[in-house]
């Protein structure tokens, strides 16, 4: 008899650093619910986002590609003829729809909101949540384009096509009263379900009631107003796990976590006018943050549940990545992977049998930064530390597994390997950029 397809949640922070939650060290807050997670499953310490920042990390995700096969290497406008992700690259909900999967993704999409581009055009029978980059957690506006003088505030709030309005209500914990709403729709199905939950905290503006903010008295308000709203997640995940132990499908359905790339430094999230940088946001001892292609802007924590089905207590260290879901996922409900265009592996071997890492090769890019990981070597040209600054060195080289914080610089002193990894990755990335050219690059014309 074939074993039943299971439910699968992928559940998604913004702008959450590696060093964020208590399960990974952080010691300022705890985050019960989400350890839990970790604790009855597999925590993976070397799990790495597509990208360092939020639409092509999240086109990645779920396309199973690198962003720039996936028709997303930027962050994308919030405005209503903003293109994005299109039918042409499948998502995992188009491709669990064709294995009689229900599908339905709550919270941020930001990939796009041509009608092209929305997630009830890519997969998703059903979608509540907001389209743009960010928004006010209580108003439910988009004010980030204002800040060109031209664009005018955009509300943003949607239950599938129609524009719908609960002001006043924070949208963290809209976002998980929704996915316990689907999550008791669809359990109660014959057909299995996919539920994308993608919380938009702690992304700015950073918005948190009261309640939360007393959890954490005593921290200092950059560190608290982060606390607090990833605390708010951390009840929804809470709640999530108490709705499928409700129903009796705790062990019929897959959870994953993840962060979309590294903490934000940008100075806007003081809401007091400075232009500091701002550090509410950890990566914990790794380099770098959003935008960076150093560990810190896409090393993430990646986190897998399934009770019975995935051994729990498991800290795992092999290199995977966000493009590995969309072939996980799909393999697991009975499709084959081989059926798509797709850059990712079945990372299962890993989860439950402990096998090494899949890739042989990890790439990234983010305009002109360029990087790989090569078993414990990373190659990172251009980087930098955060956006809007200058590249910290050309050719930065680290051996993760001595120094996973890219303290020394290897290059110099490893200079062969240096060039030939830097071959490498100049080879991707010139392969990539003709594929965007010929696929992609006329679908583009303003990101602002």
């Amino acid at each position: 008899m074939a074993k039943k397809q299971p439910n699968m949640i992928i559940i998604l922070t913004d702008d959450q650093g590696y060093g964020d939650l208590s399960c990974m060290g952080s010691t300022d807050h705890r985050t019960p619910h989400i350890d839990s997670l970790a604790r009855e499953g597999a925590r993976c310490t070397n799990w790495y986002s597509g990208s360092p920042v939020c639409s092509p990390s999240r086109a990645s995700l779920l396309t199973g590609c690198y962003p720039g096969h996936a028709g997303v290497r930027a962050i994308l406008a919030g405005h209503r003829r903003a293109t994005g992700l299109t039918a042409e690259v499948p998502t995992i909900a188009t491709a669990l729809k064709e294995l009689g999967y229900q599908t339905a993704a709550v919270g941020k999409w930001h990939l796009g909101l041509k009608e092209e581009s929305r997630p009830n055009a890519n997969g998703f029978d059903y979608f509540y949540g907001f389209m743009a980059g960010c928004l006010d957690y209580y108003s439910h506006i988009f004010y980030w384009s204002m800040a060109d003088g031209r664009t005018n505030p955009t509300h943003d709030l949607w239950e599938n096509g129609e524009e719908i309005y609960d002001n006043g209500r924070y949208m963290t914990e809209m976002i998980s009263e929704k996915a316990v709403e689907k999550i008791r729709e669809m359990g109660r199905q014959e057909e299995p379900f996919l539920l994308y939950v993608a919380y938009n905290a702690p992304h700015y503006p950073m918005h948190a009631p009261q309640k939360y903010l007393d959890r954490f008295p005593d921290l200092p308000w950059d560190r608290r107003i982060m606390a607090a709203m990833i605390s708010a997640v951390d009840d929804g995940v809470g709640q999530i796990r108490d709705e499928l132990e409700r129903l009796g499908i705790e062990e019929d359905t897959l959870i994953f976590f993840q962060s979309d790339n590294g903490p934000s430094r940008e100075s806007r999230n003081w809401l007091d006018g400075r232009g500091d940088p701002y550090y509410g946001g950890t990566p914990g001892s790794l380099k770098g943050n959003k935008f960076s292609l150093f560990e810190g802007g896409i090393r993430v924590p990646g986190i897998f549940c399934w009770p019975g089905s995935i051994p729990g207590g498991q800290v795992l260290d092999a290199p995977c990545a966000a493009m590995d879901i969309f072939p996980t996922l799909l393999k697991l409900a009975g499709g084959d992977p081989e059926k798509y265009a797709i850059d990712g592996t079945d990372v299962m071997p890993v989860l439950t049998e402990g096998a090494a890492s899949p890739h042989e090769v990890i790439y990234w890019e983010m305009e002109g930064q360029t990087a790989l990981r090569r078993g414990d070597m990373k190659l990172v040209l251009n980087g930098r530390l955060v956006e809007k600054t200058a590249p910290t060195e050309p050719v930065f080289l680290a051996d993760l597994s001595k120094d996973p914080g890219e303290t020394v610089n290897l290059a110099p002193s490893m200079p062969e390997l240096a060039a030939e990894l830097t071959r490498e990755a100049l080879a991707w990335r010139e392969k990539l950029e003709a594929h965007w050219e010929e696929r992609f690059a006329q679908n583009y014309r303003s990101l602002t």
